[in-house]
């Protein structure tokens, strides 16, 4: 339904032959730290051949460190790393590599210009002299073994995002990498890709390799996962077999310790004025583009990322010029309202990129809040610095950003907590049009919670733009949903549409029926 693949993990794609097997990898007392901050404290973990564990925790429990210290890029303070029960000191990512692990980025590092086979193949010992037909072979049995369908030949540049995840696979799988490292790897990929991506998991335990998840999407972790490690304020809180846990409200209060349901009030507002208007923008990359979003709506835009969206949100943002009469917010053309926009009551944008656009990572959160602020807390020339302060110390308090301290750095913070900082600031200026760009992406669930009732409590003031790659969130959230492909809107329609919504994958896929 929704446009969602069953993720039920099927017997015969279940890995058999390694219960007696020595692990692996085996992290012994790893301990990190950053100044005071205790990041990691004293684990230990093992992996095993043939079996998925997935890694649970809170934004700021410390996955993010500990597989840093795994895949070589940072070194313990304390505890070491055996490899096949032998110690292992990594100083770089390449001494990683050498001892057969890979890690698997959101962010994908490929040559665009470049093939397939041609990027497998790109910086491995040995392959300078290799022909094409024989590299584009190699590749294609690799892809087989793997059940990654994809062409040697084709070119990074013509690929999808589901596509281009399986040429970053295959490199890891070239090298001969035997326990892979996957962080929140369906982000950017639509049902259909999700699920291939599982069953190359999957053909990889079948084959012997050790598979490392993180994913703050519970029904991944419980269709997926063999054991289920929980890290809670960088100590290892519990580690659990998959068919130990119940249910995803068992697997969310083991996680958070108390009892999450992802489920929102939705209650009904007043349906306002209209506070942004795109009337057949064609330029920018869009195509013919037109959608209106009403104070006390919430309008949200799904696809695949690169169709458009990031377009879409520059040019109503004002990162981007639009093509002249296109877009329209508070009745106002844009340029117009960009000339004289004011601080508050105006137009608030939460971008994806948190910490590099969102927020200045060398400030603290006071001049991080007064960053879109500052004309609040001006008298003429003077900056009324510690009255800004004061409403940080509030936000912080309000929001639970941890650690809860105001002078702390935006880069100290782990994604969720900087990104409630940003919600915080944002909504602190009474917007009325919010720009949400994957608002909860990367967060847990007790974190996305919260966005999740802002948001809807935010409706009452303003009406809000929303871009988002997960299709529960839309789903939740919206009144209406606008499913974007190659620049252009495929279809818009209201959330109640139960036959529209269980067409949404094929929609993000190019496809109308």
């Amino acid at each position: 339904m929704n446009g969602q693949q069953d993720l039920t993990r099927p017997d015969s794609q279940k890995a058999t032959g390694f219960a007696d097997a020595s692990p692996l990898i085996s992290l012994k007392g790893l301990t990190k730290r950053f100044g005071k901050v205790v990041a990691n404290d004293n684990i230990s973990l093992d992996l095993y051949p043939g079996r998925i564990k997935a890694l649970l925790g809170e934004n700021g429990a410390g996955k993010s460190t500990l597989m840093s210290m795994l895949a070589g890029r940072f070194k313990p303070d304390e505890g070491y790393i055996e490899v096949d029960g032998v110690r292992a000191d990594f100083t770089s990512s390449k001494d990683a590599i050498k001892a057969g692990i890979g890690m698997v980025y959101q962010h994908f590092m490929l040559v665009d210009t470049m093939t397939v086979a041609e990027n497998v193949l790109l910086g491995q010992e040995g392959s300078f002299f290799v022909n094409p037909r024989e590299m584009n072979d190699r590749v294609r049995k690799l892809a087989e073994d793997y059940e990654l369908e994809i062409d040697p030949t084709a070119r990074i540049s013509d690929l999808s995002m589901g596509e281009k995840q399986r040429v970053e696979i295959l490199k890891l799988l070239y090298r001969e990498s035997r326990v892979l490292i996957f962080d929140e790897p369906t982000a950017v990929l639509t049902p259909r890709e999700a699920f291939r991506l599982f069953e190359a998991l999957w053909a990889m335990t079948r084959l012997g390799k050790s598979v490392v998840f993180i994913s703050h999407k519970l029904e991944e972790v419980m269709a997926i996962a063999d054991d289920v490690a929980i890290l809670r304020r960088g100590k290892i809180d519990a580690e659990v077999p998959r068919d130990k846990i119940t249910s995803k409200a068992d697997l969310a209060c083991r996680m958070v310790g108390k009892e999450i349901l992802l489920e929102v009030n939705k209650e009904e507002v007043e349906i306002g004025d209209k506070v942004l208007e795109v009337k057949n923008m064609t330029g920018i990359g869009l195509r013919d583009i037109s959608l209106d979003v009403h104070k006390g709506e919430i309008v949200a835009i799904v696809g695949v990322a690169g169709n458009g969206q990031q377009e879409l949100v520059e040019g109503v943002s004002g990162l981007r010029k639009p093509p002249k009469d296109t877009i329209f917010i508070m009745n106002k053309p844009w340029r117009k309202f960009f000339a004289e926009m004011t601080w508050n009551n105006s137009m608030s944008y939460i971008p994806e990129d948190r910490l590099d656009l969102a927020t200045a990572r060398n400030l603290d959160l006071v001049d991080n809040l007064l960053l879109t602020t500052r004309q609040g807390f001006s008298a003429g020339p003077i900056l009324q610095r510690d009255k800004a302060a004061k409403v940080a110390e509030a936000l912080v308090k309000e929001y639970d950003v941890r650690p809860g301290r105001i002078q702390a750095l935006a880069w100290q913070l782990s994604g969720g907590n900087l990104q409630k900082m940003v919600l915080a600031r944002e909504l602190y200026r009474q917007p009325h049009l919010i720009v949400a760009e994957q608002p909860t992406q990367g967060l847990d669930i007790s974190a996305t919670e919260e966005v999740w009732n802002k948001l809807l409590e935010a409706r009452k003031m303003a009406g809000i733009l929303l871009i988002t790659g997960d299709l529960g969130e839309a789903i939740q959230l919206a009144d209406r949903i606008a499913v974007m492909y190659c620049g252009q809107i495929m279809d818009e329609f209201h959330v109640s549409d139960t036959a529209k919504l269980d067409k949404i994958g094929l929609l993000m896929a190019g496809v109308r029926e």
